[in-house]
């Protein structure tokens, strides 16, 4: 442990020849390129802004910490010296400025603090060359809702000047506590809480018996945030051999990756699970630590259908061996949940995408589970998407089964029938374009009703808005929805996690039950939707695409 004795800092305040005009945070705060970041006072415009709207700051304790991207420790050294004059009382930061976005919730929430910054941009690539972003969360631990976010957008037009205070950085390699000015600064170990957390979760002996019963696993941190948990866990603490986690060390530009947990990017992993015989069980995560990807031995899990499987085998875990109290799904996200949940006899939830909006549910003790088809899941235990949460639930499940992926998945879809569901994301389309796809079908819905599309008929056609149970705020305009007659479905969403361009995203979704068909590739199963809205919705004609960049 390492200490420091307290600085007299110098502060200043600095004049901004102009307030800027495009840091409006998305859903996961605000995400731009690296390169727009640097620009003199852009960082610590935002961040003005930030201190100035976020309640309980003035002799408030807030959490800061990162995924390692670069411009990592630049941003902590600045929230620091602007905490110190906006007169927080203590900062928690982590060893090495690392830290998950699942494991801050759970440390605000520990520590009781007003909040936490979060410095990631989730899956975007990071480096000179790629993206940064800063994500405000609440003292429940979870991201703030958009009143929040529009009134730090609102305070960055007007913003005339910042606060700041002059002092050295703050050493990040070794825990300890340190002080500038009247503002303390302990720097703890970030792992171990969390780790912590998780050993209260799941029973760890039971998932140790299986991964040295002839179990070799796989997990991909790809040189993101969740390189020192998964080694902790998996290889210190479960017995899995030396190894096992692979490109375990954080880097700043993720090695030159895109730390994305799917079938394109992290497609080395995917290979070895899906065409090798060596491994039994895969994962990955991505760059923030909140998202995974689950595979078995030749077998692919795709996230609505992991969130249905944990829903159904969730009393294996010590945590929720009493059952749970509801669950939630973003409306991306196929239905398969809410067919587990019925047969249970839980409340199911459709909310917008986002994880705020399962924030009320969980804080109401409304649900225990909740998830995205965007690769998130996660419970009451943080309020945030967790992916090492749900790869040790899945090993808890297998260990427990004591069988394959592929054979939970076929006892699955055996019960309770299969969501044939896939996402087809174009990225990086020009904007103009994309909007221009997105609001000329948006003007079509009301006349699709009764038309044939993809050998059904439509029985409705909406733009998704939600009235939030717990607080019943409305949220509109969440996504495009083509309700087809037999329970089929296509969602067009416009996605605001991107720097560059936009991305349109596609969601394909068919119902068959237990007596039917339930082996059949995806996109064979769902092609004849796929090429339905292709035709409806003009998507190779106004992209200039002739297949997705990514299909999931």
């Amino acid at each position: 442990m390492t200490t420091s004795a307290p600085a007299e800092p110098t502060q200043r305040q600095v004049r901004l020849d102009a307030p800027f005009t495009d840091q409006k945070p998305g859903t996961s705060g605000l995400r731009k390129s690296s390169q727009q970041f640097e620009q003199p006072h852009y960082l610590e415009s935002f961040v003005e802004a930030v201190f100035r709207t976020l309640p309980g700051v003035q002799g408030g304790t807030l959490v800061v910490g990162g995924d390692g991207r670069y411009g990592n420790r630049r941003a902590i050294d600045v929230i620091l010296r602007m905490g110190a004059a906006h007169g927080l009382s203590q900062v928690i930061l982590t060893t090495g400025g690392i830290l998950s976005t699942p494991a801050a919730s759970n440390l605000i929430r520990q520590r009781q603090a007003i909040g936490g910054i979060i410095l990631s941009a989730s899956h975007n690539p990071g480096g000179p060359d790629g993206d940064f972003g800063v994500k405000v969360n609440g003292a429940n631990g979870g991201p703030t809702p958009a009143a929040f976010t529009d009134a730090v957008f609102a305070c960055t037009t007007t913003l005339e000047q910042y606060s700041i205070v002059d002092a050295a950085p703050i050493p990040l390699e070794a825990p300890g506590r340190h002080a500038i000015g009247a503002m303390t600064v302990e720097v703890i170990d970030g792992v171990d809480d969390f780790v912590a957390l998780m050993q209260q979760l799941f029973d760890f002996d039971r998932i140790r018996d299986l991964i040295r019963s002839d179990f070799p696993l796989a997990f991909d941190a790809m040189h993101a945030v969740t390189g020192p948990y998964a080694t902790r866990l998996f290889e210190e603490l479960l017995g899995a051999p030396a190894g096992s986690v692979r490109n375990g060390v954080p880097l700043e530009d993720f090695g030159g990756g895109h730390p994305d947990p799917n079938l394109t990017y992290a497609h080395e992993l995917a290979d070895l699970l899906l065409n090798g015989e060596a491994y039994r069980f895969g994962a990955a995560c991505d760059g923030d630590g909140d998202r995974n990807m689950i595979l078995g031995q030749h077998c692919f899990v795709n996230p609505s259908d992991s969130l249905a499987v944990l829903t159904a085998n969730a009393t294996v875990a010590p945590a929720y061996a009493a059952g749970l109290a509801g669950v939630a799904r973003s409306m991306p996200t196929s239905a398969a949940v809410d067919v587990v949940a019925k047969e249970l006899g839980i409340d199911c939830y459709e909310t917008p995408t986002g994880w705020k909006f399962f924030g009320n549910l969980l804080d109401a003790g409304r649900i225990t589970l909740c998830g995205e088809e965007s690769f998130g899941t996660g419970s009451n235990h943080v309020r945030e998407k967790d992916g090492l949460w749900a790869v040790l639930f899945w090993l808890q499940i297998l260990a427990e089964r004591r069988c394959s992926v592929a054979e939970i998945m076929a006892a699955h879809w055996a019960r309770f029938g299969r969501h044939y569901y896939s996402r087809h994301d174009y990225e990086a389309v020009a904007s103009d374009a994309a909007h221009g796809l997105y609001d000329r079908l948006e003007a079509m819905l009301p006349g699709l009703r009764g038309q044939d599309f993809a050998g059904r008929r439509i029985q409705a056609a909406d733009n998704f808005s939600y009235t939030d149970p717990v607080d019943r705020s409305v949220t509109t305009g969440q996504g495009l929805r083509i309700l087809l007659d037999d329970g089929s479905r296509v969602v067009v969403r416009l996605s605001g996690t991107g720097t560059k361009g936009a991305t349109i995203r596609v969601y394909l979704e068919s119902y068959v039950p237990s007596s039917g068909d339930l082996h059949q590739d995806p996109q064979v199963a769902l092609a004849d939707m796929i090429e339905a809205i292709n035709q409806l919705a003009e998507i190779r004609a106004r992209t200039g695409m002739d297949r997705p960049t990514v299909i999931t």
